[in-house]
C-alpha cells in the first residue's frame, strides 16, 4: 500500500489519466488516494490504528473502483503500473479481493490476534 501510494506523487499524471472525466480536480484526487493509501498502509503496522487503517482501505478501494473500470474500458496505460489488457481487466475482479482482504482486518478477533 505505501509503495502503490507513493507512486500516486512520483507518477501522478499517468494516474490522472485514469480519473474519470466527470470527476473535477485529477491531480487533488490522485495526491489525496494516495496519501491515503500510504496512511492506511502504514496504519496497519501500527496495533491501536489498524482497524482504522482496514476500514480506511475498504473505503478506499471501493473509491477507486471507477478510476480502475475507467482506465480497463479505454484502455489507459499507467507508466507506473503494467500494461496489458487483460490484466487491467482482472484487476477489476481482484478489487473485490481487496475490499475483503481489508474488510477481514477489520473484525475485533483479527486485530486483537494481530495485536497481541
Amino acid at each position: 500500500m505505501v509503495i502503490v501510494g507513493a507512486l500516486h506523487f512520483t507518477h501522478s499524471s499517468g494516474f490522472e489519466k485514469i480519473v474519470p472525466d466527470y470527476l473535477p480536480h485529477h491531480l487533488a484526487l490522485v495526491y489525496t488516494s494516495g496519501f491515503l493509501e500510504v496512511l492506511a498502509g502504514v496504519g496497519l503496522l501500527i496495533p491501536n490504528l489498524s482497524r482504522f487503517a482496514a476500514w480506511l482501505l475498504v473505503v478506499l478501494f471501493i473509491t477507486v473502483f471507477p478510476a480502475n473500470l475507467y482506465q480497463a474500458v479505454n484502455n489507459i496505460e499507467v507508466v507506473a503500473l503494467p500494461h496489458d489488457p487483460p490484466l487491467i481487466w482482472l484487476r477489476l475482479p481482484f478489487q473485490a479481493l481487496l475490499v475483503a482482504w481489508a474488510w477481514w482486518f477489520t473484525r475485533d478477533n483479527v486485530t486483537e490476534k494481530l495485536n497481541g
